[in-house]
């Protein structure tokens, strides 16, 4: 028996992407293949990296520049997408104060979405969600590695924190990692590492081989803004989704995926990607160009962490290798 996931990175549905919903409730984040190809999935979950609410003021921080909040209606754009949990253990999700966060876990859940990695307190924001998908139970925790000032505290909203850099996996990760009698499959959604690099860095890495001898099922990361090679059980970055960034012209965070990995207990049985391209507050799929772009870059990353890809039709096949370490 095996769940069929599909994985998005950062989805980014503030700034430019919240003026084109509140001009349009209806605008559509996806294309309609896209959104097709997300549903057949039994489960599709996404780290959303800003906060749902139309409360709040950014928070007073002079070293952060961005601040990103979407309109309540992004959560019912997100449920249309078929997306059953978002991952909120992120550098984003607080950047209206805790009443915004608030409000993103009350409209998450009217939109029928899970929430995980951010909360009231941190024994909320600690709490894994589990999920039924293709007739098994999928227990999903997230947690960030920046920035500590968002951690959730004893009587304090925030997210779950962990200083990965210094401190390695805490303990209270690691305890919740490992499929037990709740789950079947343990997904592990890790915020982590500084943006736009090609390869993980080694603190990352560090923390990768730790996660799987925690024998998380599936570690899936992200921050980098571009996706990264898989190594053994962990995709160490899933690349952006949806936003209105600004492109760099060599790391092309314009270019990304939607990962569909299929999974049993004992870790990936197949991981494929559709290359996307995405436009300002829309996402397609890649051209084939852009898609043949997209691959040249991503053969780099694999053979950086020991991994390899090769086309198939219209996605991308990853062979993941060895553990990482």
């Amino acid at each position: 028996m095996a769940v069929r996931l599909a994985l998005a990175g950062d989805t980014m549905l503030g700034r430019g992407v919240a003026e084109r919903l509140t001009a349009d409730p209806g605008h559509e984040l996806l294309s309609a293949e896209l959104v097709s190809i997300a549903r057949d999935a039994d489960l599709f979950v996404v780290n959303l990296e800003c906060c749902i609410s139309d409360r709040g003021e950014p928070v007073r921080d002079p070293e952060r520049g961005f601040f990103f909040r979407a309109p309540p209606v992004a959560a019912e754009r997100l449920a249309a997408m078929g997306v059953a949990c978002a991952t909120l253990a992120n550098n984003h999700v607080l950047d209206f104060g805790a009443d915004a966060l608030l409000d993103t876990l009350a409209h998450l859940e009217a939109a029928g979405i899970s929430a995980v990695g951010a909360g009231p307190d941190v024994d909320a924001a600690r709490t894994p969600a589990v999920l039924r998908g293709g007739g098994m139970s999928v227990r999903v925790i997230a947690a960030t590695d920046h920035p500590s000032a968002y951690a959730a505290g004893a009587d304090r909203p925030g997210v779950a924190f962990a200083d990965l850099l210094n401190e390695g996996i805490p303990e209270w990760l690691g305890e919740r990692t490992a499929p037990g009698l709740d789950a079947d499959v343990a997904i592990v959604a890790p915020h982590w590492g500084p943006n736009m690099r090609a390869r993980p860095v080694p603190h990352v890495r560090r923390a990768a081989a730790a996660l799987e001898e925690t024998e998380a099922t599936l570690v899936v990361g992200h921050s980098a803004h571009v996706p990264q090679g898989p190594s053994g059980r962990t995709l160490f970055d899933l690349g952006d989704f949806v936003d209105d960034y600004a492109v760099h012209p060599q790391l092309r965070n314009d270019l990304g995926l939607l990962w569909l990995v299929t999974v049993d207990a004992g870790g990936p049985l197949r991981i494929e990607g559709v290359p996307l391209k995405l436009e300002f507050a829309h996402t397609r799929r890649a051209s084939d160009v852009e898609a043949t772009l997209l691959l040249a870059l991503l053969e780099e990353r694999c053979a950086a962490v020991g991994s390899s890809v090769r086309r198939e039709g219209g996605r991308f096949v990853f062979e993941a290798g060895e553990a990482p370490g």
